[in-house]
């Protein structure tokens, strides 16, 4: 009875130091040191939450730049991708379906080679980045559509260039184009 009784002091302790202290601990520096991303990075315009930094949002809009595919309709919920292995018959038609529409939706050459990440959702379904050379892609469509002059046009040409994340560390993932913060600064532009 004695080893039981001590048994579930230790159990209350590490409770209470692993369930409450250490979090409040962790959350507490996060919200000091991290703010912005303690708070789920989420971007205000107007003093209006439209979505996070991490989070993508669907855009078929012609004035805005698009998104990637996204398995789950970019709900944060369900989070996950389509599970559709490479020999997939569901997946190629995915695919070949999301070429057409993005070749037709940018009014690109039908031989155009399309950046992959334009074709496949992602493996969470929620990712807010494109390629830069998806992004370029979008240019004309989206200087057509706003009626930008060659000046504009230009100054979008250099807002997505200026938009390029770089790879963490330099050696961590790929560059990449946050699509939403991308379309803020669009707005701007004009």
């Amino acid at each position: 009875m004695k080893t039981f009784g001590i048994a579930i002091k230790i159990f209350l302790v590490f409770t209470i130091l692993t369930g409450v202290i250490y979090p409040l601990l962790v959350t507490g520096i996060a919200q000091v040191v991290f703010p912005h991303q303690a708070n789920g990075s989420l971007i205000l315009k107007d003093d209006k939450i439209i979505g996070s930094e991490l989070i993508g949002q669907q855009s078929d809009s012609t004035i805005y730049f698009t998104s990637r595919p996204s398995a789950i309709g970019n709900n944060p919920l369900p989070s996950g991708g389509s599970n559709y292995g490479l020999t997939s018959v569901k997946l190629k038609a995915q695919v070949a379906e999301r070429k057409a529409k993005f070749i037709a939706f940018n009014q690109l050459d039908k031989n155009l080679e399309v950046p992959a990440d334009m074709l496949f959702a992602s493996a969470s379904g929620l990712d807010p980045h494109i390629s830069p050379e998806a992004a370029k892609l979008q240019i004309n469509r989206v200087a057509s559509v706003r009626h930008f002059t060659n000046i504009e046009k230009e100054k979008l040409k250099a807002l997505v260039d200026k938009t390029i994340e770089t790879p963490q560390l330099t050696c961590l993932g790929e560059s990449r184009v946050n699509v939403l913060l991308l379309n803020i600064a669009l707005d701007k532009l004009k």
